[in-house]
């Protein structure tokens, strides 16, 4: 169906915008963990558990690990912003706030899960807060994540109703015929 002050319908493609929102949300995570628990509380750095900081060079050895861990999140969020520039220029995207912000949270819990699955429990590299209830700060830390992903997934499945492009175009939903 065709709209002369619209122009055509187009489906809905969330897709584009869930892309960039999920790798924006990795990114930050990433941030936070490095410049709050890293850098200004200073609880742990990458490779704390392996290389325990007691001089300058253990110092150097985790200021290096955590140098890369930046850059991985750096990229990581270059690249979502690279998406997000591309989903805004797409007829096909709507242009939703929920399914932006859901999937950023979501992206910030799939972070903290990964991260604190497998460098805090199954590498041991290092622990969100070492010393005594180190499990307990690992498992807070995981719990946060679970919680951002369930904010985040309700979020997102609330986008699902939001089907206007940039600039207020509808857009029809895909199983529409």
């Amino acid at each position: 169906m065709t709209n002369a002050l619209q122009g055509p319908d187009v489906a809905v493609n969330r897709r584009p915008l869930l892309a960039a929102a999920l790798l924006l949300g990795v990114g930050m995570g990433g941030f936070v963990d490095g410049i709050l628990l890293h850098q200004i509380l200073q609880w742990h750095n990458m490779l704390a558990s392996q290389v325990p900081v007691t001089d300058l060079v253990s110092a150097k050895v985790n200021m290096f690990w955590d140098g890369l861990f930046h850059a991985f999140t750096w990229l990581t969020t270059a690249a979502g912003l690279v998406l997000l520039w591309r989903a805004g220029r797409r007829v096909d995207v709507p242009w939703s706030g929920r399914i932006l912000s859901g999937g950023v949270l979501a992206g910030w819990g799939l972070f903290n899960v990964v991260e604190g699955l497998i460098d805090h429990q199954l590498l041991g590299l290092h622990h969100v807060k070492p010393g005594p209830h180190e499990l307990a700060w690992d498992l807070g830390f995981l719990a946060f994540g679970v919680v951002l992903l369930l904010v985040g997934g309700a979020l997102m499945r609330a986008g699902r109703e939001d089907t206007r492009a940039r600039g207020g175009r509808p857009l029809r939903p895909l199983h529409a015929h």
